[in-house]
């Protein structure tokens, strides 16, 4: 028989031997049971579950107590809404501590940003060390995106090591900041490769890269490759490549359907060869730089406005190409008006000075006036001076001590009178000992009687052949010209076999590859 027990006590066979789990009705209810008989529960459970029971029943109270979001819990996780209220706030925070230094935080919205303002301070004196100010910060704000130790040394570094002075980091950060953003492996590299392959010497490198930053922003396949395709194609010699874009590196930026192809058919319009333009190219890259628009066309237009013959223009521009690039207008005017009050030249006469010696756009007035006052001085008459100065306007910029050199011994030796100087103002472009003495002792030997021009104008070789005449005949006389086109069509002495394709109809949509370029 069972014992009777008190109404609603469960009798302790039941309490030590059940294994069913009391139904919890009443969480007040089960602590009280648990006060009550302590002693049942210990034997129920074994001392690690008691333990795991209580530590349950302690959540489940503190989970009753406090809302699911409180951060005491162990299990509670914050929400995104909560999330995204803690990053804002740090954001917020972060905005605030930049504005006070004076950076303008709006186009970092977006951008992932350090969760602290001590790391952002960092950032902010890393730049500061180097040489950057807060308006160079604004300029490119998003460089504050970039960690010090995964970006900006790595890369600062990789560039010190290549050669770049540490004194123009400023600079180069300040043309182009979005270097920080590079990988030094996949970006930067190829790109110092590339430039090794074209013959820029690693010791010229870094003054490439100081020159021209933005170069470590292009594509290797994009407007390099295309810019130097075409320049070879025009004739531009492989083995000047280098001292090219040493010189310009900016020749590597410039898209070739836009700008190069551009330049060079115009220069083409005005017959000057592509051969001849890629002559000039090799001796002055940064004629390549001249804006066509704003320069090239209104220069040529201000040339034949002064009264340049049109068929001149070509030697003129193959003569000094720089002339392309001035503000021309401005100096013509100048230059004419200094000319024509110095009874030197008249317009019409000017012009003539001008296509025969272009750089005589640029000849400070103070050489001018020099050289035309030794002229003087050497018993020429004002007429006499003004002839010699439109007839070989070169004069004007020799060396005066050896103009006076050469008139000495014309005078001492030659014993001529000076009007054969007047007709033959070249004299003073031959060299003394090079050319006219021996050439007017050879005359002397042979009992010559002969004009400068012949005994002056020409060749070696057509001078030994005149050597052996009786006489000198008038109509070989060979008028000397400053400048020929034939000087810069010549071939060279080891012209390498060229397969480069000279299509240009290639490099029209060229720029389409390169629109992501800096």
């Amino acid at each position: 028989m069972k014992a009777l027990l008190p109404f609603g006590l469960p009798s302790p066979t039941h309490l030590i031997f059940s294994h069913s789990k009391p139904s919890i009705q009443c969480f007040g209810c089960q602590i009280r049971r648990s006060e009550i008989f302590s002693f049942s529960v210990k034997n129920k459970f074994p001392p690690a579950a008691a333990s795991s029971a209580k530590a349950e029943a302690s959540t489940l109270s503190h989970r009753r107590s406090h809302p699911p979001s409180s951060s005491f819990s162990l299990y509670a996780r914050p929400s995104l809404l909560e999330m995204k209220k803690d990053k804002a706030e740090n954001r917020s925070r972060v905005y605030e501590f930049l504005r006070n230094l004076g950076i303008v935080p709006d186009e970092l919205d977006g951008l992932e940003l350090p969760v602290t303002i001590a790391v952002m301070k960092e950032r902010v004196d890393f730049l500061h060390s180097i040489g950057l100010t807060i308006e160079d910060i604004n300029n490119y704000p998003l460089v504050l995106g970039c960690s010090v130790k995964k970006n900006m040394i790595p890369v600062l570094d990789y560039l010190g090591k290549l050669g770049v002075r540490k004194s123009t980091f400023a600079d180069f950060l300040r043309r182009y900041p979005q270097v920080l953003h590079s990988s030094v492996v996949i970006d930067l590299m190829p790109v110092v490769k590339y430039l090794q392959g074209l013959d820029i010497a690693p010791a010229d490198i870094p003054r490439v890269l100081e020159r021209y930053p933005e170069l470590l922003g292009f594509k290797l396949e994009g407007t390099m490759s295309t810019s130097v395709a075409y320049l070879i194609g025009i004739g531009v010699a492989r083995r000047e490549l280098g001292g090219i874009l040493t010189r310009y590196p900016e020749i590597l930026g410039m898209r070739v359907g836009r700008v190069i192809k551009p330049f060079v058919d115009y220069l083409g319009s005005l017959r000057l060869p592509k051969l001849a333009v890629a002559r000039l190219v090799e001796k002055k890259p940064h004629i390549l730089g001249f804006s066509l628009e704003e320069q090239v066309l209104p220069n040529v237009a201000a040339l034949m406005e002064f009264g340049v013959r049109e068929d001149s223009i070509a030697s003129i521009i193959a003569q000094f190409p720089d002339l392309l690039g001035m503000e021309l207008k401005e100096k013509l005017l100048s230059q004419r008006s200094l000319f024509e009050s110095n009874m030197l030249a008249d317009r019409d006469e000017f012009c003539k000075i001008v296509e025969k010696l272009p750089q005589a756009v640029v000849l400070g007035g103070e050489a001018i006036l020099r050289h035309s006052d030794f002229l003087r001085r050497c018993g020429f008459s004002s007429k006499q001076v003004r002839r010699m100065v439109v007839g070989c306007p070169q004069i004007l910029a020799l060396d005066i001590d050896a103009m006076r050199a050469s008139f000495e011994y014309f005078q001492m030796e030659m014993e001529r009178d000076v009007e054969d100087l007047a007709e033959f103002p070249a004299f003073f472009t031959y060299g003394l000992e090079s050319t006219i003495k021996p050439r007017n002792r050879m005359i002397a030997e042979r009992g010559l009687k002969c004009s400068l021009a012949w005994m002056l104008a020409c060749g070696d070789q057509k001078f030994e052949e005149r050597m052996k005449y009786d006489s000198a005949a008038v109509d070989e006389i060979e008028m000397p010209t400053s400048f020929s086109m034939k000087s810069l069509l010549e071939p060279r002495e080891e012209e390498e076999d060229e397969d480069w394709d000279e299509d240009d109809a290639e490099y029209e949509d060229d720029d389409s590859e390169d629109e992501n370029n800096a």
